[in-house]
């Protein structure tokens, strides 16, 4: 039986993140050779994978949250049915990350891999904790982040290949905020340690939580109000387009920290001598420092996207709205401003995501917020404290940037 031709052999090539291509395996059979691609990144994904099963620690142990932690494996932490399981799902990802071709097959091996992950560490705590005792702390460990880190790229560069449309997107955030709503509704996650921090603190999780989001929403809100007519401004009149983002640039080179206490001197003396001003929130310290730190930070993008996008616009469909004897007013309004909307979105999108982080740095001033905990954990040396306030701000974050990612997307849509 002759060998097939070498254009024959179809070899597909690697897509997705970077367009990488792959390296080719020569797998004999009896009669002919097939040629067959390993995915690049796929290798990258594999090695991680383990790198996390077999070289680093699934759980970490302590008999309270202040101790030194003592390290447990997949096959210390679990049960030996759900440690077989865990390791079979990680195998099969890898093994799909590198040789896989379906790319439905790929997405949907990543989601099934990180499900049996967030399970398996729900059971390691249980597994691990004696029952009764609410000093133990059971917290991931490096190889839980490092098979979640793996895990997240093997889902993105899926979800890239399948070029997943702002609907399917919007699905996906939504599917995965009921999957963790349905964990924790579930009890499956109570003996891990950042829960049993939730726990003690769930009062004062929800108000931190609604001040770091009116903080980090407010100041956007703000910005846009004012940011909007600074660009469109800018964009009129040439001669301020230059001063103005060279102000803004200014702004943006103060680091937080500093910014933050330098407005603590003026907000000071507005609340002691203006009347008035101190009854509304206006103090030296405290939301009101980093509300309009915040603020500050938030008007380059707004302003810099709202000039960008408005000088993008065709001038073609100025020109006919100006034929059609519209006013310079309902020219904007109707032509400008929604042909520039997708370019206004993405900078709404960079304060937003700007913003999540930037309000944990507020709680050093007073200003409330997730970085409560953060400050507080990192006082007491409490890592699963720490993860109270550092894990909502990166979900929020990323939450917040797949739905405007998803939102600028479907309005660049309704533009074309």
């Amino acid at each position: 039986m002759d060998r097939p031709a070498p254009e024959r052999l179809g070899v597909p090539q690697a897509r997705g993140i970077g367009e990488w291509g792959g390296f080719e395996s020569i797998v004999r059979v009896p009669g002919y050779v097939m040629a067959r691609q390993i995915d690049r990144l796929g290798i990258v994904i594999a090695a991680l994978l383990a790198v996390a099963a077999t070289a680093t620690p699934l759980a970490v142990f302590r008999a309270n949250r202040i101790v030194a932690g003592q390290v447990r494996s997949i096959f210390e932490s679990l049960p030996l049915a759900a440690a077989l399981g865990l390791s079979a799902a990680l195998l099969v990802a890898a093994l799909v990350a590198m040789w896989g071709r379906s790319d439905r097959l790929r997405l949907a091996v990543a989601v099934m891999a990180l499900l049996v992950l967030i399970i398996a560490i729900g059971v390691a705590a249980g597994h691990l904790a004696p029952p009764g005792n609410r000093w133990v702390r059971v917290s991931p460990g490096a190889g839980f982040w490092i098979a979640v880190f793996a895990l997240g790229i093997f889902f993105a560069d899926s979800s890239v290949r399948l070029a997943l449309g702002p609907l399917a997107r919007l699905a996906a955030v939504a599917l995965s905020a009921a999957v963790i709503a349905a964990l924790l509704l579930s009890g499956l996650w109570d003996h891990l340690s950042i829960l049993m921090e939730y726990a003690s603190r769930a009062d004062v999780f929800w108000r931190e939580a609604g001040a770091h989001i009116m903080l980090a929403l407010g100041s956007l809100v703000l910005a846009v109000l004012v940011g909007l007519p600074l660009g469109i401004l800018a964009k009129r009149v040439p001669g301020l387009r230059g001063p103005v983002l060279n102000m803004l640039n200014m702004v943006q080179t103060i680091p937080s920290i500093a910014l933050f206490g330098i407005l603590i001197a003026p907000l000071g003396w507005i609340a002691a001598h203006v009347p008035g001003a101190a009854a509304i929130g206006i103090r030296g310290i405290g939301v009101a420092p980093a509300f309009v730190a915040l603020f500050l930070y938030s008007l380059l993008p707004m302003v810099a996207n709202t000039v960008v996008g408005l000088s993008h616009v065709p001038r073609e469909a100025v020109d006919a709205a100006r034929g059609m004897g519209m006013t310079g007013r309902q020219r904007l309004l109707r032509v400008e401003l929604p042909l520039a909307l997708p370019v206004i979105l993405a900078g709404v999108r960079i304060v937003l995501v700007q913003n999540i982080g930037l309000a944990t740095i507020a709680a050093l001033i007073g200003g409330g917020g997730f970085g409560v905990f953060v400050f507080q954990g990192v006082g007491q040396t409490a890592s699963d404290l720490i993860l109270l306030g550092a894990v909502p701000t990166v979900a929020l974050a990323f939450a917040s940037a797949v739905v405007l990612d998803a939102v600028t997307e479907l309005s660049s849509r309704v533009r074309t």
